[in-house]
């Protein structure tokens, strides 16, 4: 972590920073959101680099990837502002729901990062999908989104084994979320019978499988 804590790193970086503020006031160039995305992808890289160097610090994925992700966002922004508004919330929050996966796979003893990785991932999408102004209220995708992140945890391997206690989370909130769907009626005529489908597959897989290994 000195790299971390020097202090010419950070005198620089404020030096920088001072420089482009400066320019941005005194001849109206507009650098601030380039400035910015380097900064924060200097940093997360930085962060990222003290994982590779020793994988016991691996709460640096944390702040690595989200400043990546965040940096990205505000570049896009910068660049494309339609684009920026469009799918800035969805880098970020995904780029940090992306950071606690990596924490989950690098030790599956931290079975607990696979909740805030889900979660954040379907923040992501629903402000998305708010953008895009959709047909049906995202507040039931994102029942259902967090519902199937507690299913995949219950499939998910752990020091410990699988964690059957979050299929009663899971299925009650996919169940909810579905209720809510089929109060639209475009929910109803499209993603209900998909939903139906899918769950079909499940259960006729899931029976097959389970008749193979006690045949």
């Amino acid at each position: 972590m000195q790299l971390l804590r020097s202090r010419v790193l950070w005198g620089v970086l404020l030096i920088v920073g001072g420089i482009a503020l400066l320019l941005e006031n005194l001849i109206d160039l507009r650098i601030g959101g380039f400035f910015w995305a380097v900064i924060l992808a200097v940093i997360g890289f930085i962060f990222l680099s003290e994982y590779l160097n020793n994988r016991q610090q691996w709460w640096t994925l944390l702040p690595g990837i989200s400043l990546l992700s965040i940096a990205l966002a505000i570049l896009l922004g910068a660049l494309f502002p339609r684009l920026g508004g469009m799918f800035g919330g969805l880098i970020i929050m995904g780029g940090i729901g992306l950071s606690f996966l990596f924490v989950y796979l690098h030790d599956r003893s931290n079975w607990w990062a696979v909740i805030p990785c889900g979660v954040l991932f379907t923040i992501g999408l629903v402000s998305l999908l708010d953008n895009v102004k959709v047909g049906f209220d995202t507040g039931a995708l994102f029942m259902v989104g967090i519902g199937l992140t507690f299913l995949v945890l219950a499939v998910l391997p752990t020091p410990s084994g699988t964690m059957k206690w979050a299929y009663i989370p899971g299925g009650i909130l996919v169940v909810i979320g579905v209720l809510i769907f089929a109060a639209s009626e475009q929910a109803f005529n499209t993603v209900v019978p998909a939903l139906l489908i899918l769950v079909g597959v499940f259960l006729a897989g899931r029976a097959l499988l389970t008749g193979k290994k006690s045949g």
